[in-house]
């Protein structure tokens, strides 16, 4: 350019951003800053009053309930998951046995047990140890293998006797009759407990809830 507006020299004016922008970008990213603070607030106080927290402490609880009945399962044998089959009525071999002053009640005791399916063995008066000293209706004995399988079978057939446990090595059982015994019970009573007795006891919790 020439004439009047001709510029000489070796120096240039140079550009300037205005003051004003700048502080405007800065405020913008400021305001950015304070909203992401308060919104990260509000969304802790939303958690804190709704129970999040609550929520995080059940779930590591049925997690633990979830582990411990696990290991439980893994440390039951298979002996105590399934319990012994109960011999049937024929399979037992009944003792009748006589300790009150009345005559012939060990042999029409035994004569029902035996029409009801049960093996009879001896029939006769009570030892000494027993004779005249059984107060309630009678005594169940057996051996101890006979205790959750014998000896609760024939105690279906007599209400209240008493069940015992000695050394013998047999399977026979004893039935020693006592002085308030009357009658056994009545067949349809005692088929009845025998059934309640067979039917296999559930140890599941209800409605599937676990217990913890």
């Amino acid at each position: 350019m020439g004439g009047e507006y001709r510029i000489t020299g070796d120096k240039y004016p140079r550009m300037r951003r205005p003051d004003g922008r700048r502080r405007i970008v800065l405020a913008v990213i400021a305001s950015a800053a304070v909203v992401g603070l308060i919104g990260w607030g509000t969304l802790q106080l939303i958690d804190v009053f709704t129970g999040g927290h609550k929520a995080s402490a059940a779930g590591a609880a049925t997690g633990d309930c979830d582990r411990r009945t696990a290991a439980s399962s893994a440390r039951v044998p298979d002996s105590a998951a399934q319990p012994k089959p109960l011999p049937r009525p024929g399979q037992i071999t009944v003792n009748v046995f006589n300790a009150t002053p009345r005559g012939g009640l060990a042999k029409s005791t035994a004569d029902e047990l035996k029409k009801r399916g049960f093996a009879i063995g001896k029939v006769g008066n009570a030892t000494k140890e027993f004779d005249k000293k059984v107060k309630g209706t009678g005594i169940l004995l057996g051996a101890r293998a006979a205790a959750d399988t014998a000896l609760p079978v024939l105690g279906t057939q007599l209400a209240g006797a008493e069940r015992k446990s000695d050394g013998r090595k047999g399977d026979e059982v004893d039935l020693v009759i006592g002085t308030r015994f009357k009658n056994l019970a009545k067949k349809e009573d005692a088929d009845k407990a025998l059934a309640a007795l067979a039917k296999p006891k559930s140890t599941s919790t209800p409605s599937g809830k676990k217990n913890c």
